[in-house]
């Protein structure tokens, strides 16, 4: 693992990727001049933050250093220089999942992807569980991608620890900083805020709305007022994949689309038109979408009214769904991103390159970076 230095000299800030934190956060591509590597600066200037916010940053720098696993991403380097807090970390090639459905899958990624990115989440979420920390804010801007295919859960700065004075509580009554940027993804008993309080099967709800997320290129209850996604969601109103098709596909001989989901997605214009046929009516996105009985599964698991109900990360490791990763390689999951482009990639490269050499410092090397957050 290479160690980074603290000297700012070190670091060439190439082009901004994304901000957060309140948008007091600012993420850069940045090129380490020592090593030649290609990392994520994160610069955050302490004087704008109130008291609270100094620890959420404070509480996110301790606590991400206890933090050992392929699947969460944590911090190379932590340091200050002129009051800003500087965070080096490696270079996320791929994103986030957000800015790829954004920019590429708008109508939501195809399911042996969805399954390889939810594998990677669940992985860190087992781990992150096991040692008592609930992260309550799952969603696909948190789930970022490396150059060489592995999936990396993020977003940090929302966790919280259940074990105090040596003892691990059953439920927790806290409310998260900011929750009102994640408000769609969090649980009803989170947001009920009743002597019932919450755990770790909070963080199962929120992976099966960011499995929506993925699905559609939409996010459910995130065009709702907040009292009736309130409402909503503590009257259980269940969320759905949205299928814009209900029937089966394959009987029709239409052609399986890598782009879409898996099962039953035709990219003919005679698909189009057949589907415009049996509907009625013009679908809402180039090609109907079939989702299959497993993944219906996994999400309704997820999204359970009753916490109770809902499997742990460890049990849905071992769902059907997911499991199907296991007959991918690293090579077949870049083929499933195709036609994302990394931000390693030599003309991405060239384009922050020129916006180093003095062109407009916050344009975007790729259209990918826009959506970032952090």
């Amino acid at each position: 693992m290479t160690v980074y230095s603290t000297d700012i000299s070190h670091y060439q800030l190439l082009s901004e990727l994304g901000r957060g934190f309140c948008d007091l956060s600012v993420v850069s591509l940045a090129r380490h001049r020592p090593t030649g590597n290609l990392v994520a600066v994160k610069q955050t200037n302490l004087d704008n933050c109130t008291e609270e916010q100094l620890g959420v940053l404070q509480n996110e720098v301790l606590q991400t250093r206890m933090f050992h696993h392929p699947n969460i991403l944590t911090s190379r380097t932590v340091f200050t220089s002129s009051s800003k807090l500087w965070v080096i970390s490696p270079l996320m090639a791929y994103g986030s999942a957000e800015c790829l459905v954004k920019t590429y899958f708008s109508d939501g990624m195809s399911e042996s992807l969805i399954a390889f990115i939810l594998y990677g989440v669940l992985k860190g979420l087992d781990y992150l569980h096991r040692m008592g920390y609930i992260h309550r804010s799952v969603k696909a801007s948190h789930i970022l991608l490396s150059g060489d295919g592995r999936v990396y859960l993020s977003g940090l700065h929302s966790l919280y620890n259940m074990v105090r004075d040596g003892k691990r509580s059953k439920v927790v009554y806290d409310v998260p900083e900011q929750c009102s940027t994640v408000l769609p993804w969090l649980s009803p008993e989170l947001l009920r805020q009743d002597l019932h309080g919450y755990d770790l099967k909070s963080d199962i709800y929120s992976l099966g709305i960011t499995a929506c997320e993925l699905a559609t290129g939409r996010v459910p209850f995130q065009d709702m007022h907040p009292t009736l996604m309130l409402l909503q969601k503590l009257k259980g109103s269940h969320c759905c994949l949205l299928d814009i098709h209900p029937f089966p596909l394959e009987g029709l001989g239409l052609k399986v689309s890598r782009s879409g989901v898996d099962s039953g997605i035709g990219e003919s214009v005679a698909a189009s038109i057949i589907m415009r046929t049996m509907t009625g009516e013009r679908p809402q996105s180039p090609a109907p979408k079939n989702f299959s009985v497993l993944f219906h599964n996994f999400v309704k698991l997820c999204l359970q009214h009753d916490p109770e109900k809902r499997p742990s990360a460890r049990s849905l490791l071992t769902h059907a769904f997911v499991k199907q990763v296991k007959r991918h390689t690293k090579d077949s999951f870049l083929t499933l991103l195709h036609p994302a482009v990394p931000l390693n990639n030599p003309q991405v490269l060239a384009k922050a390159a020129q916006t180093a050499a003095g062109q407009d410092s916050t344009t975007s090397p790729d259209a990918t970076a826009g959506a970032w957050e952090f």
